[in-house]
């Protein structure tokens, strides 16, 4: 796709440890249905600012072809603001249960996990979703 960016491995490097916003919805929005944790974000999410934005991910067309959203998403390119909306105007939120971005998720403490576990009951006790949807069971175990 032509709205696609390319980043080198040092360009992705460059975004280690940042950290991408939680999507979640704002005091005008529905509240939060369904809310999606992701593990932690990618050195791609976090270039990209876009949750599961890697291009090889297959997040977003299982959420299309599940009917769970009904416009494509191409976030290997970013999330447009139109896009977080639709996310938002569905009570869909995402969140991640460690906020620093890495290469792989191997490379999170045992600590951080825990650490991420707590914040992560915190926020589902704050926002109240009906459903939690955890990608990545086995750090969801040891967090």
């Amino acid at each position: 796709m032509s709205g696609r960016p390319s980043f080198s491995r040092a360009e992705l490097e460059s975004f280690r440890d940042a950290e991408v916003p939680d999507l979640l919805g704002g005091p005008d929005d529905p509240p939060v249905r369904l809310l999606f944790v992701g593990i932690n974000p990618g050195l791609w999410t976090a270039a990209t600012q876009t949750h599961f934005a890697h291009p090889g991910n297959r997040f977003y067309p299982a959420l299309l072809r599940g009917g769970v959203i009904t416009e494509p998403v191409d976030a290997a390119a970013g999330m447009t603001e139109e896009d977080r909306a639709r996310f938002r105007a569905r009570g869909i939120g995402i969140t991640n249960l460690v906020r620093r971005a890495t290469a792989k998720a191997s490379e999170l403490t045992s600590e951080e996990q825990r650490a991420g576990g707590a914040d992560l009951v915190a926020l589902v006790e704050r926002v109240r979703p009906r459903v939690v949807a955890v990608a990545g069971i086995t750090a969801y175990r040891q967090a």
